[in-house]
């Protein structure tokens, strides 16, 4: 559970910007989705976590093409718990989010419709996560271990954002 280890350390360490108050807004944003689409909590978490591995396909992409600037960037500019179209179009530019609501909905069960609903909410929660990781002082340096491990270079695929929340839920005892 590297992912999750990573996020610990950031709330553990003081020159990163992880908290436990960011770890509760987190979760209270995935609890108010549920409770304001009407969706089960369960599947909430399954959108988060097909959500997420398209987030890191997007990325990775980005990375290996604009560097790993662009992506730190495009985290700290987006990340939150308030719906942004902009953090969508930033992640998923171009015909893409058709194609990530087209994949999240066969994946999950639920229509298109809603899952392009849900992207504005969902996409920031990710970024939040991976900002955690980000320096204090100087967001926009490269040294973020939670975004490094999402990205995951070796590519073994052991990352999931659905399960980091699970894991933060119940270490904060929610």
């Amino acid at each position: 559970m590297g992912l999750f280890d990573q996020i610990l350390g950031a709330v553990a360490n003081p020159n990163q910007q992880g908290s436990l108050g960011q770890l509760g807004s987190i979760i209270s944003t995935v609890d108010q989705l549920s409770n304001r689409t009407g969706v089960d909590p369960s599947t909430i978490q399954s959108v988060l976590s097909v959500v997420g591995s398209q987030v890191r396909s997007s990325l990775q992409q980005k990375q290996a093409t604009q560097g790993n600037e662009e992506v730190q960037f495009i985290v700290n500019q987006f990340a939150g718990t308030s719906p942004n179209s902009q953090a969508v179009d930033s992640v998923f530019g171009g015909g893409i989010q058709q194609q990530v609501a087209e994949v999240v909905a066969q994946r999950t069960g639920l229509d298109t419709g809603m899952i392009q609903q849900l992207l504005p909410y969902v996409v920031p929660v990710v970024l939040n996560f991976l900002q955690s990781g980000a320096n204090a002082q100087n967001p926009q340096s490269g040294g973020n271990p939670v975004l490094n491990s999402f990205l995951d270079a070796d590519n073994d695929g052991d990352v999931d954002i659905s399960d980091a929340i699970q894991l933060a839920s119940r270490h904060m005892g929610r």
